[in-house]
């Protein structure tokens, strides 16, 4: 008897391609990120502590600490998790939880209090809520979607859940207007991924709008920066008031022209653009590297969009797929927030970029979707039960000491002619009698 070796499984190259091309560009991008910090930071960094790498350390603390969480969200938590009532209870009282805490006991950093500090931790819930909201829509759109609730039980809890204390929380308490789009845009490709009607998505979006109309018409400040959106110089200040960011961000661009100034020779971060090294990051990597560096960002977040669209095909159930979508859109959606309120395509919303921002919450959160993205990679590249059966099989060959052809005796030619020319003139009773 004699076994065939057991070879482990593969998975197929549509499967592992994407998940390392995605690895690739998450790495590359947090390297060139870590780059732009500390060239961006090091010279508030001397002054302010004597040590230019203060805030590049930091993120590289950031770094390890996300990605670790990241290494166990995608190897040790499977996805039906996440579909898991009583965990997303948890998760949603956890946060709002978290949410009362900064209203009440929050910390105000730039005119907003947004930051709970813990000694000298401090971290940003609202950075959390945006995937905690995420995996509760994506819960109950996919319980509408398989029959276990009612359409109109599926609107109500959402509207409950996700829209009402991101509105009050986030919107209101907060005002932060950026983590409220990055929100809705989850909510929206969830409700598309659960096979929600347009008509239904899109009078929920214009529902959204109306109140955003609301928020910014009755908020002097908010009213402001849509003011200075349009016209940065028209602020009552001839540019160094509300519109300020704004400018010095355009004369990064302008002065970085086509390859930049030169790593590390901003003008810019010498106390003129405001954050650098965070919210306007994208604009002195313009100034520094120039449109070549500033395209090469956005065509990485592109190939990263692309492949987490490969990933979410893959996926063995459409809920995991749906979870990897929206995940890797919500990310690349929040680049582009970035990226375009830099540029001054949409007023200024305060979002960091993903992998590049100096921020520890932001990186972090940042590194847990990509743990919940690989997470469906990885089970998607698992074996199922029939390849695990057919992986299991094992051939068997019975050696007998005797001659086969005294076993099985070979027929006659007459037998054989009669057989090959044709079958149904074959006798079976002649044949047996001829044995």
């Amino acid at each position: 008897m004699a076994n065939r070796k057991k070879t482990p499984y593969t998975p197929p190259a549509k499967i592992v391609l994407p998940r390392h091309i995605f690895a690739l560009c998450v790495f590359a991008l947090i390297l060139f990120g870590l780059v732009m910090v500390y060239s961006a930071s090091s010279v508030l960094a001397l002054s302010e502590s004597g040590d230019s790498t203060h805030y590049m350390r930091n993120q590289l603390i950031s770094i390890a600490l996300g990605g670790i969480i990241a290494f166990v969200v995608a190897r040790f938590i499977p996805t039906r998790l996440y579909r898991n009532r009583m965990f997303l209870i948890a998760v949603w009282l956890l946060i709002m939880g978290f949410l009362l805490l900064v209203r009440f006991a929050g910390t105000e950093i730039n005119g907003a209090v947004r930051w709970i500090y813990i000694g000298s931790f401090g971290f940003q819930p609202s950075e959390l809520a945006k995937i905690a909201f995420a995996l509760i829509a994506l819960k109950i759109c996919f319980d509408k979607r398989n029959g276990e609730i009612s359409t109109n039980q599926a609107l109500i809890r959402l509207a409950l859940l996700v829209l009402l204390p991101l509105i009050i929380c986030i919107t209101w308490w907060e005002s932060d207007l950026g983590t409220t789009l990055v929100v809705i845009a989850g909510l929206v490709f969830a409700m598309y991924f659960a096979e929600f009607p347009w008509p239904m998505i899109l009078a929920m979006v214009g529902v959204i709008a109306v109140f955003g109309v609301i928020f910014i018409a009755t908020s002097e400040y908010r009213m402001q920066r849509f003011i200075v959106w349009i016209d940065p110089w028209n602020d009552g200040s001839n540019g160094y008031g509300a519109g300020y960011n704004s400018i010095r961000s355009y004369f990064a661009f302008a002065e970085g022209g086509l390859f930049g100034v030169g790593l590390g020779n901003s003008h810019e971060k010498y106390m003129y653009l405001f954050a650098p090294f965070s919210d306007f990051i994208f604009s002195t990597i313009g100034e520094e590297l120039g449109f070549v560096g500033a395209i090469s960002v956005v065509i990485l977040f592109i190939v990263l969009l692309w492949q987490g669209t490969r990933i979410a095909k893959v996926a063995k159930t459409d809920y995991a797929s749906a979870l990897a979508a929206t995940m890797t859109y919500m990310l690349v959606f929040q680049a582009f927030i970035n990226m375009a309120s830099a540029c001054g395509v949409i007023p200024v919303t305060g979002k960091p970029l993903p992998f590049i921002s100096a921020g520890g919450t932001s990186m972090i959160t940042s590194l847990i979707i990509v743990g919940l993205i690989m997470a469906v990679s990885w089970e998607a590249g698992l074996p199922d039960e029939h390849e695990q059966r057919r992986d299991d099989l094992r051939v068997i060959r019975v050696e007998s000491q005797s001659d086969d052809r005294d076993v099985y005796p070979e027929p006659d030619r007459q037998t054989r002619r009669r057989r090959n020319d044709d079958y149904s003139y074959f006798d079976v009773d002649d044949y047996r009698k001829r044995r």
